[in-house]
């Protein structure tokens, strides 16, 4: 037989598993809610950003008529870029990484540290690129300087299109005219870049297209924009749910683990009890190594299918570590003395007993390792020290019962299973009178609705009696069925 000290030491152990799968659960859990909690203060910073844009544009452009018809575009788009640029970083995380200049000089807005003067000119058909010469006239240094020079999203697209084409190929893809690129615009993109005061690279699309920042359609523009953002937002809410999902990987380390945890405790039980049996280590046998690998090859064997259950039940069922633990241990002591029974160690009456003692063993560690970590709150140690109480006060109270006490509990065991048999009896006596008086009830309503007129009449009567409809009243002649109609 087990010692008490073993049973603890391997209830212990149980627990530890079943409470370290717990903790890997949690903080998944922790790590979503601290995910969506973020995003939550993302999308807000971000929606704010947008909303601030649309403020400034409505009061420091558009109500001054800053820029008049020509020129309110370019500081729309000014102001449109920075909300923009800032809520999309805003939106993951990121800080707000655009400032509006807004000074009337060689620069418009600052990212980063790196200096930005916007061109969203269409005058000329030259995509801005004849505005970026007078700039760099004006202001030779501002490349060298690491400046950029920014425009439409669209107009990069031409130019990095064109400047990227080969004279043959442009020659003939393109045309003189159309509404399309044309092989002027191809030939003045290449005469810009040659000129070699301005590389492409310090050229870059803004978030934004030419139309979008007209005065008539930065409202909608941005309006998309938010909606574009949440939908970013619900994209990335989705991402931190699917990484927060219990996966085959994180099972299979929780598996492995356990296997190792209880592999390691069943060898360190065997040699213990090895030694208590007066063998030193070095008198050891190949039978006793062989004993001692098979204890700990089962071990490893049931600490796997611990692991694997626990790590299932507590993430795909309404199930607690600790109980989950002591659900896999209850079967593992059952089987075990299902094939006691089998082997004829034990009589039938024995194996009841026998596993209702094991379920009721598990259920108290259950009970205990929920108490002990809900009181201890530190992981794996609350389990084990609430297990370790709950068990030791359930054999201190266990043992300290007197025979008398113990034949009492036996005697009302043995009343309630005789009262248990006895309700039995009356319940399947009940459940036979219900059903005859069921099979009547039937048999009455299918003659009351029989197809045959005659049959139907005489049942209806009868249904009407068995209903409670008081014989006077029922028609069951033809003188009550002519004095109810005619009278």
């Amino acid at each position: 037989m087990m010692s008490d000290a073993v049973k603890l030491g391997k209830s212990n152990q149980e627990q530890a598993v079943a409470a370290w799968v717990n903790y890997l659960n949690q903080l998944r859990l922790d790590n979503l809610l601290s995910a969506l909690n973020r995003q939550d203060m993302n999308l807000k910073d971000a929606l704010a950003s947008v909303d601030e844009a649309i403020r400034k544009i409505d009061l420091e452009v558009v109500a001054t008529n800053r820029g008049g018809v020509k020129g309110m575009h370019g500081f729309i788009a000014e102001v449109a870029e920075v909300g923009v640029g800032n809520a999309r970083s805003q939106i993951r995380g990121g800080d707000a990484v655009y400032q509006w200049v807004n000074d009337n000089g060689p620069v418009d807005l600052m990212r980063s540290g790196v200096e930005i003067q916007q061109k969203f000119v269409a005058a000329g058909g030259r995509f801005g690129l004849g505005a970026i010469s007078e700039h760099l006239q004006k202001y030779p240094d501002f490349v060298e300087s690491g400046g950029k020079y920014q425009i439409p999203r669209d107009h990069f697209e031409v130019i990095q299109k064109l400047h990227a084409m080969p004279r043959e190929e442009a020659g003939k893809l393109l045309t003189l005219g159309g509404d399309g690129p044309s092989l002027k615009d191809w030939a003045r993109v290449q005469a810009f870049f040659e000129e070699g005061s301005v590389g492409i690279e310090s050229l870059e699309p803004s978030h934004l297209k030419y139309s979008e920042v007209q005065k008539g359609a930065y409202g909608a523009t941005l309006e998309t924009e938010e909606d574009s953002l949440r939908s970013t937002d619900q994209s990335l809410r989705d991402d931190a749910y699917q990484e927060s999902r219990p996966t085959l990987r994180e099972g299979a380390k929780a598996t492995l683990a356990a296997a190792a945890i209880e592999g390691g405790t069943a060898l360190a039980l065997a040699v213990v009890e090895k030694r208590r049996a007066g063998k030193q280590l070095r008198d050891f046998t190949g039978e006793d190594w062989a004993d001692i690998a098979g204890e700990s090859g089962f071990g490893v064997a049931k600490g796997g299918v611990r692991g694997f259950s626990i790590y299932w039940l507590t993430n795909f069922t309404a199930t607690s570590a600790a109980v989950a633990s002591s659900i896999v241990t209850a079967a593992f002591g059952v089987a075990e003395q299902a094939n006691k029974l089998r082997r004829g160690e034990i009589d039938e009456l024995e194996f009841i007993e026998n596993a209702e003692l094991v379920c009721l063993e598990t259920a108290i560690s259950a009970l205990s390792s929920f108490v002990g970590q809900a009181l201890i709150p530190v992981p794996v140690l609350g389990a084990v020290i609430g297990n370790t109480v709950g068990i030791i006060m359930y054999k201190a109270v266990s043992s300290s019962l007197s025979k008398r006490e113990a034949s009492l509990i036996l005697h009302y065991v043995g009343e309630q299973r005789a009262l248990d048999e006895e309700l039995a009896a009356e319940y399947q006596e009940l459940i036979e009178k219900l059903d005859a008086s069921m099979s009547d009830y039937l048999g009455v309503l299918e003659r009351a609705f029989s197809p045959d007129v005659e049959v139907a009449l005489l049942g209806s009567v009868e249904l009407a009696l068995e209903l409670g409809v008081a014989s006077e009243e029922v028609l069951n002649s033809d003188e009550k069925v002519l004095a109810y109609f005619l009278d």
